[in-house]
């Protein structure tokens, strides 16, 4: 005869599961908070915990050391600004790539322009960081991986797909690197106009790839 289940206790209405969730998200927000003030490589332990009001002990329940919980913040960062991407995106999913391109640029540098501090976690510097180097090419791919797949429905029978991921990959460098420049006053420009530079350079490179 099976044995009978002992039903998990229950702390103020929550279990077990619920309570560790809560303290996930409490270490994450904690470690969001002081990355955004002094930079992810003041984000350890004790100070996540400290900032958490939480021990050690709840610290190593959700994550197996630091690198782990940089990049569980790293991912929730990419996670959010990929979804903004594709909601500015989606109202223009029949319109020229060009089109689209430019609703990306838009909310994303409204998005950098009007909270810097989030924005430095996916912009910001991140020398220094094994996991979070690692992160960052792989978020990237990503990136080209989706303006081409955006692209493909409009691209010329001849198009070369290797000269395509280039030009892509080259862009969405030379964007990270233009809004580092742009943050730092390098380049002084207000975010409107920002977009319209940056989109002029996609249209420059569009008509090598682009069914006109």
């Amino acid at each position: 005869m099976e044995a009978a289940r002992v039903p998990r206790r229950r702390y103020g209405g929550k279990s077990a599961d619920e309570r560790r969730a809560e303290r996930r998200t409490a270490l994450v927000a904690a470690a969001l908070e002081i990355w955004q003030e002094s930079g992810w490589a003041a984000v350890t332990m004790r100070g996540v915990c400290a900032r958490a009001s939480l021990t050690d002990r709840y610290f190593y329940e959700s994550f197996a050391d630091r690198d782990a919980l940089l990049a569980a913040l790293w991912d929730q960062m990419r996670d959010e600004t990929l979804d903004m991407l594709l909601a500015a995106i989606a109202p223009h999913a029949h319109d020229d790539p060009l089109v689209q391109l430019r609703a990306a640029l838009f909310v994303v540098v409204h998005h950098i322009g009007d909270e810097p501090q989030r924005a430095q976690i996916i912009f910001g510097d991140h020398a220094g960081s094994a996991v979070l180097e690692q992160r960052r090419r792989e978020t990237i791919q990503m990136a080209v991986d989706l303006l081409i797949g955006l692209a493909r429905p409009h691209l010329r029978p001849d198009a070369d797909e290797t000269g395509l991921r280039v030009s892509v990959l080259l862009g969405i460098g030379g964007f990270v690197e233009t809004v580092l420049a742009w943050r730092s006053g390098l380049v002084e420009v207000d975010a409107d106009a920002l977009v319209e530079h940056l989109a002029a350079v996609g249209a420059a490179l569009a008509p090598r790839f682009l069914v006109g």
